[in-house]
């Protein structure tokens, strides 16, 4: 169904539609190829990430961990002069702040870059036009690179929840949050509440959460979150949720049928792709069953002009990957760059949980299950930080070699400072790094790291 304007000369060479950092990063370097390269964001400019995702989140977690370390303050020697007192308040209004100013740098890098920002959202009129407002805009080449959002629940009362997006703009942190979910976003929200001082409880569908993490990874974090207090409540579903005055009656379909009695209910039960403003009917953009834009390696669609990037093709929902994708197409279209094809292995990523989790490469069970002989090697140990604190959060190691080879390939850390540790070693595990290359390697002493090469 091409309406192909092959003989007209475009508004642009490129368009991109949604500014988050998969979009941002493909038309910066479109611009610096030479092309005249035009963006469309209906919202905040830096997407899900900078507002209602990565960054404010990390800032939340880095927030939720001082009321642990005032408490481990006291055993290095410092005087507890009072109980630390937490403003939710001061704490959105300097987030807020923050995330205003990445708004002004993402806006000034397009800028500066030679990207027309057009702040509304955008959609398909025909394959290479655009309806932005009251603005009909040409491209010769198009990228769809609008993310996702929280799904919504269904069940009877779930009107009465609250989102992720919302989290981030409460007007009072909750005394009491039922959390509704198993991924990431529910432990790192679990972390979050009651790090700052809110009754956590987490409610998850099956027999533990994390499901696609190394199994003794997720079970370390679930003892862990136990010990810190957190009400676990697994092999449970909300049925309904009810309001009582100020309160929500959240009933659940355990064997106890439980009713949990808070100030505050969050779903954190995965997202969806963020499709239904572009009208892609219009064009015949071909989806998946889950909704997701369907791609080809080159993140084509089935429209040849139309591309698309990052979390709205539901390949790997993480912000580097949109970044790099959008970057690879970026010079592969404009540039005389000539690049193999993304590779999806081997990519590291972290969960913000307490403790954190760090993790690249296989699982365990992925590597059973593709065949592989191995040798598994295993660390638990208190780090330093918490002996003279007398705080009792062990950290885990994990690391997965195939017995042939002698390679790495998985390595799994739940502990301070996992994300960081993982981040570092994920180079070595990309460039095929084996066990003895690990083995020959000085550690750093003392550190929780120095454990990774000193496995035996």
């Amino acid at each position: 169904m091409s309406t192909s304007k092959k003989n007209k000369d475009y508004d642009y060479d490129y368009f991109v539609i949604g500014a988050g950092s998969g979009g941002v990063r493909s038309a910066r370097i479109a611009a610096s190829h030479g092309a005249k390269v035009g963006i469309a964001e209906g919202r905040h400019m830096g997407g899900t990430c900078v507002n209602v995702g990565c960054v404010p989140k990390k800032l939340m977690a880095y927030a939720a961990d001082y009321h642990a370390h005032f408490e481990d303050a006291v055993g290095f020697g410092w005087s507890e002069h009072k109980k630390a007192d937490f403003s939710w308040e001061t704490f959105i209004a300097s987030k807020d702040k923050e995330i205003n100013r990445l708004n002004e740098i993402y806006t000034n890098m397009l800028e500066k870059a030679g990207v027309k920002v057009h702040s509304e959202f955008a959609s398909f009129i025909d394959d290479h036009t655009v309806q932005i407002g009251d603005q009909k805009i040409t491209a010769k080449n198009i990228l769809i690179a609008t993310g996702g959002k929280p799904r919504v629940p269904s069940f009877d009362g779930a009107e009465h929840m609250i989102v992720s997006d919302d989290a981030f703009f409460l007007k009072e942190l909750p005394k009491h949050v039922v959390i509704y979910g198993g991924g990431y976003i529910a432990v790192e929200f679990a972390h979050i509440f009651k790090g700052m001082g809110s009754d956590v409880t987490l409610v998850y569908r099956g027999d533990l959460f994390m499901r696609g993490f190394d199994e003794d990874i997720r079970c370390h974090l679930r003892d862990e979150m136990i010990t810190q207090g957190i009400d676990l409540r697994f092999n449970a579903e909300i049925a309904h949720i009810g309001k009582q005055g100020d309160d929500l009656l959240v009933t659940l379909t355990d064997n106890e049928e439980s009713v949990l009695i808070c100030d505050c209910a969050l779903s954190a039960i995965g997202r969806v792709p963020e499709t239904a403003r572009l009208d892609l009917d219009k064009i015949g953009v071909d989806l998946n069953k889950a909704g997701y834009i369907e791609i080809n390696d080159r993140y084509q669609t089935n429209i040849s002009n139309i591309y698309a990037i990052g979390d709205v093709t539901g390949r790997v929902e993480l912000t580097p990957v949109a970044i790099k994708e959008g970057h690879w197409l970026a010079d592969t279209l404009f540039s005389d760059i000539d690049r193999e094809c993304i590779v999806y292995h081997n990519i590291p990523t972290a969960v913000f949980s307490r403790p954190q989790i760090g993790t690249v490469g296989i699982s365990e069970a992925e590597a059973r299950k593709e065949g592989f002989e191995l040798d598994i090697y295993k660390s638990t140990f208190r780090p330093m930080a918490f002996t003279l604190a007398g705080r009792n959060e062990k950290t885990f190691i994990k690391m997965i070699v195939d017995k042939k080879s002698r390679k790495v390939l998985g390595l799994h850390i739940c502990g301070t400072d996992a994300a960081e540790m993982t981040q570092g070693f994920a180079v070595a595990i990309k460039m095929g790094a084996t066990k003895e290359c690990f083995d020959e390697t000085f550690g750093i002493h003392p550190t929780s790291a120095e454990e990774i090469v000193t496995m035996r």
